[in-house]
């Protein structure tokens, strides 16, 4: 029912666009890209551009927690389906992101125009936004759904881009302090110190300090540190702009469940078993390790719908140290030239932990136990710089760019020997066992070149151009470093001489406009911490040689958009070919695996993706203190190729793609009156499969956030006072949030696929400014 009521409030209000651009004879200025961080000022469905652009303001925040990632925020927006298991979106293990069939590691992400990488959860050339900049510190966000800019740093950006800003200093002196209380202990604290401005110079330091438990059992916390600094510096002819991140960040991680959990009784909030270290003990000697003559080991035991070792373990935790920097300048040497040079630097350490059972500590030894915490370690040390030169001749804007990158990447699996229950909450070393350890070099040079011109009185926009993407990636064991399962020495590379993009935009009048554009991309092979192409046996390496192909992409979009004075509304449609995707599997049947080369586990390409869809967007704004935005999306991802695995053919021809909803509809009710805001938001989410050949998954549902808010202004001698309530889950719905691993089949439901979403969590937030 709830489905079907948010489904009949979007169509209502997007059936009403066409009558009222007819009718309306005001138009909005259209927006330009130069003002891309002045995001309140300009259309939010991207007026102005010949690609599908969609943006999201500060504004629009108001509705979630304060702290809530930037990335669940994009939830709104027509065809992005955003998820995570806990209520800032902000878990990394569980937060994932899709958009027209591609997932969260084929899209392209920046911040203030530097290179966060692909978003993986192992990183290897970048980090999550939620590291990279504080949310109280967000200056808005720009989505290219299909098509990015083509001066965007990303060799991920199959599918589309995602550009955040951070906000600039005030140029007032003041500070901003807020206190967030909120359910399962959540406790956060922000503070602001801005300098104002003093002939041009302006500059803020910011932090934070946030702790929650988790929403199960056992209830294990979650803790954050992090600042924020950045300075500008304004004189004639130019700017300069440095930034400073520092995160650390310790994510207790929830456990994977599996549908036939549930109907065993697990339930959506079974998770781990700790403290009940006796259990955990239990069945992980229930693992095959202990398993003799085909006689389970005496001392297993499963107990409480539990049955198997994988349903549950004792404890998992993500650990996070990032420091990030950048430089920037943008200089005005005329009225028709612009340059902008930025460098950066970027250290990551990483640790993710989990407590794996059957693998003993301390064999055969009077202190054995049949687990012992098993770590992937990670580390990236990356320096780069980008500089792009635009000039205004004879009527067209010609604009050229380099961006090269040097990325130190490293990982390593160990596994550390325990007696019992001990306090995992920091980075482990001196591991008892190392699997193996792997360090890359990741070079990344690219360089691009585009014209944008109008002609028929300036209602035709044209923007031509090309990119030219050249990465390669080495990889090598690290030597000296003994290791129980050697992975390989070699070399990736992934170039494209020339990748076209092209866009057409046509003024209709009063406020309404055609656009049209294609393009083509590859992303960069994937490093070691995302458990890449290389990071397999040697012989599996050496079999890839020469065969592997870089994935890519093709993508055509047009639509319709009209900006008014009372509302805004986009009508988009689309066509994507996703080819060479990559996949690892063993073509070969048990009997003949690893006899030969072709016949390793290993890293194929098993054919393309096609898409087709549609988005729709409407946001009524009748009056001051009233909006309501919608979106509603259609997408059709089908697989085009069979492939073999193990000797069997599996049937994922004219399948739909995992993690693919068929539909998505989103709601938002926003009312500002004096002092009071309310704001409601809907998002429906259609079916969606784990399974290659469609055979399981889940079914849509409909979920609500909540969020109200009194403004109580200047306070005993404080500029600004607020007070804000946030309800996530409104409605205490439970359901599948990120599906968390694909697989060809499951038909007893047995592979642990997904995470349940958090139930109902409630926010209290105290905002002052002074």
């Amino acid at each position: 029912m709830k489905k079907h009521v948010l489904a009949a409030a979007v169509a209502a209000a997007l059936v009403v666009v066409l009558p009222m651009a007819h009718a309306a004879d005001a138009a909005t200025p259209a927006a330009t890209t130069d003002n891309a961080k002045n995001l309140d000022g300009i259309s939010v469905i991207g007026q102005g551009e010949t690609r599908q652009v969609q943006r999201v303001t500060v504004q629009d925040t108001k509705v979630l927690p304060a702290g809530t990632s930037i990335q669940k925020v994009l939830n709104r927006i027509p065809g992005v389906n955003v998820q995570s298991n806990d209520a800032f979106g902000a878990n990394e293990e569980s937060q994932t992101i899709s958009l027209r069939g591609f997932n969260t590691v084929r899209l392209g992400y920046t911040l203030d125009g530097l290179p966060l990488g692909d978003n993986a959860y192992g990183n290897y050339n970048g980090l999550n936004i939620s590291r990279a900049m504080l949310a109280e510190n967000f200056g808005g966000v720009e989505l290219a759904s299909g098509i990015g800019s083509l001066g965007t740093a990303s060799t991920s950006n199959l599918g589309g881009t995602i550009q955040y800003f951070t906000d600039d200093p005030s140029t007032v002196a003041g500070g901003r302090f807020s206190q967030t209380f909120g359910t399962d202990q959540n406790r956060r604290t922000y503070l602001r110190l801005d300098t104002g401005d003093y002939h041009g110079f302006s500059m803020y330091v910011s932090g934070i300090r946030a702790t929650a438990d988790m929403w199960a059992p056992p209830g294990s916390p979650t803790t954050t540190k992090q600042y924020n600094t950045k300075a500008v510096y304004q004189f004639d002819g130019g700017k300069l702009t440095a930034y400073a991140d520092n995160s650390r960040t310790s994510q207790a991680d929830y456990a994977y469940l599996s549908k036939s959990g549930m109907a065993r009784g697990l339930g959506w909030d079974w998770n781990l078993y700790a403290p009940d270290w006796k259990r955990a003990v239990a069945a992980a000697y229930c693992a095959p390790v202990y398993t003799k003559n085909g006689k389970a080991d005496p001392r297993c035991a499963f107990s409480g719908g539990v049955d198997n070792i994988d349903d549950a373990y004792y404890q998992s935790r993500a650990l996070r140290s990032d420091d990030l920097y950048y430089l920037a300048g943008d200089f005005f040497p005329s009225d028709a030239l612009t340059v902008h040079a930025q460098v950066y630097h970027h250290e990551n350490a990483g640790q993710g932990h989990w407590w794996a059972p059957g693998q003993p500590s301390y064999p055969g030894t009077p202190q054995e136990v049949p687990i012992s915490i098993r770590s992937t370690n990670y580390t990236i040390n990356r320096n780069g710089a980008i500089a792009s030169l635009a000039w205004d001749i004879a009527g067209q804007h010609l604009e050229g760019g380099v961006w090269y990158e040097n990325n130190h990447h490293s990982v390593q699996r160990n596994f550390y020997w325990i007696t019992g229950p001990v306090n995992d909450d920091t980075y482990l070393s001196d591991p008892n066992r190392r699997l193996f350890y792997q360090k890359y070099t990741i070079i990344t040079r690219q360089a691009y070149l585009q014209d944008s011109f109008k002609l028929l009185d300036d209602r035709l926009s044209i923007d031509l151009g090309v990119k030219s993407p050249h990465v390669s990636m080495g990889a090598q064991e690290v030597p000296g470093v003994k290791v129980e399962s050697p992975v390989a020495n070699g070399r990736l590379n992934a170039s494209k001489a020339l990748l076209p993009e092209a866009g057409i935009g046509y003024q209709l009048g009063s406020g309404q406009e055609l656009f049209l554009s294609y393009a083509k991309n590859i992303a960069a092979f994937q490093g070691g911490g995302a458990s890449g192409p290389l990071l397999v046996t040697q012989s599996a390496f050496d079999a890839t040689r020469g065969n592997l192909k870089p994935e890519q992409s093709r993508t055509i979009e047009g639509g319709y958009r009209v900006v008014q004075r009372e509302f805004e509304a986009s009508a988009a449609v689309y066509d994507v070919k996703f080819d060479n995707r990559l996949l690892s599997l063993n073509p070969c049947p048990s009997i003949q695996q690893g006899t030969t080369p072709a016949c390793t586990t290993r890293f194929y390409n098993v054919g393309s993706v096609s898409s087709h869809g549609a988005e729709l967007t409407f946001i009524w704004k009748p009056f001051a203190h009233f909006e309501w935005y919608n979106s509603a999306s259609f997408n059709h991802s089908t697989y085009d190729n069979n492939y073999q695995q193990n000797g069997v053919t599996i049937p994922t021809r004219g399948k739909t793609t995992v993690d693919t909803p068929n539909k998505l509809f989103a709601s938002e009710v926003s009312w500002v009156y004096g002092p009071w805001n309310l704001g409601l938001r809907g998002k429906y989410t259609g079916t969606r499969y784990y399974t290659y050949t469609n055979d399981q998954g889940f079914g849509g549902y409909t979920s609500f956030d909540f969020g109200a808010g009194y403004d109580f202004g200047a306070v005993y001698g404080l500029t600004d006072v607020k007070l804000s309530l946030n309800i996530t889950n409104l409605t205490d719905k439970r359901y599948a949030s990120n599906l968390t691993a694909f697989t060809n089949s499951d038909p007893k439901g047995r592979a642990l696929s997904f995470h349940a979403s958090a139930p109902r969590q409630s926010f209290l937030t105290l905002d002052v400014k002074f």
